[in-house]
């Protein structure tokens, strides 16, 4: 299998497993709406989802270690890209794969321990308080931080170097770089979310924006899969 096929089928694959575990995960669980909930009720509701909501989780953030060989193989499928930009495009790819997945994968090693101990009958309140700090810092840190602010903020890089050397390269229409470089560009924007002054509440700009660019941005891994497998 050449690394062209190879891409196409991964940049398929991906949005595709991406999105489908992530609704799963607003029908079972409310995600991400609960994450605004008190921490006690949402950890009774994961522990309510029982093995298989755990199960879910895990498999949700093993999507996130896709586009890491995605994007070493898409590098090998561009030639006359130049190959310092393709090199960028593959770490910035890898590195994007690597911290979206620790921002997911506290949920199935993690949080089913704090779960059991905020539910608990009889668990103190101590231990019921130190279950909800720790969940919430560790949200505001691998989920916020690592997962979400570095995920999109490397997503957007890969996107906009994988965008420049698709133009640089004859394999896929020009166009399709051009629409790689504008939404990674977005997504880049939309890593800022809870920077600076935003951190309180968030920026409400970035907030409206990253779910209309997560979709989009799926759509043209599809769209560029597909034309590599063409």
């Amino acid at each position: 299998m050449s690394a062209g096929v190879a891409a196409g089928v991964l940049l398929i694959v991906l949005p595709l497993a991406f999105n489908a575990a992530f609704a799963a995960l607003a029908s079972r669980f409310d995600y991400p709406d609960i994450l605004r909930r008190p921490t006690q009720e949402i950890l009774q509701r994961f522990r309510d989802g029982g093995s298989g909501l755990v199960l879910l989780w895990w498999s949700f953030a093993m999507t996130a270690v896709l586009l890491a060989p995605a994007a070493v193989l898409l590098s090998g499928a561009l030639p006359g890209a130049d190959p310092t930009l393709l090199a960028l495009g593959s770490t910035a790819g890898v590195l994007a794969a690597v911290v979206q997945f620790l921002g997911l994968i506290r949920w199935p090693f993690l949080v089913p321990y704090l779960a059991r101990t905020a539910t608990d009958p009889n668990a103190s309140e101590a231990r019921k308080e130190a279950a909800d700090v720790v969940f919430q810092s560790f949200n505001r840190y691998l989920g916020v931080a690592v997962g979400e602010h570095l995920g999109y903020l490397l997503s957007g890089a890969w996107s906009i170097l994988a965008g420049v050397a698709v133009m640089q390269s004859s394999t896929v229409p020009g166009w399709l770089g051009i629409a790689g470089v504008a939404v990674g560009t977005v997504l880049a924007l939309c890593s800022l979310e809870f920077v600076g002054t935003f951190e309180p509440k968030g920026w409400k700009l970035a907030a409206a924006l990253t779910p209309v660019t997560y979709i989009v941005w799926s759509l043209w891994l599809v769209v560029l899969g597909v034309f590599l497998l063409l």
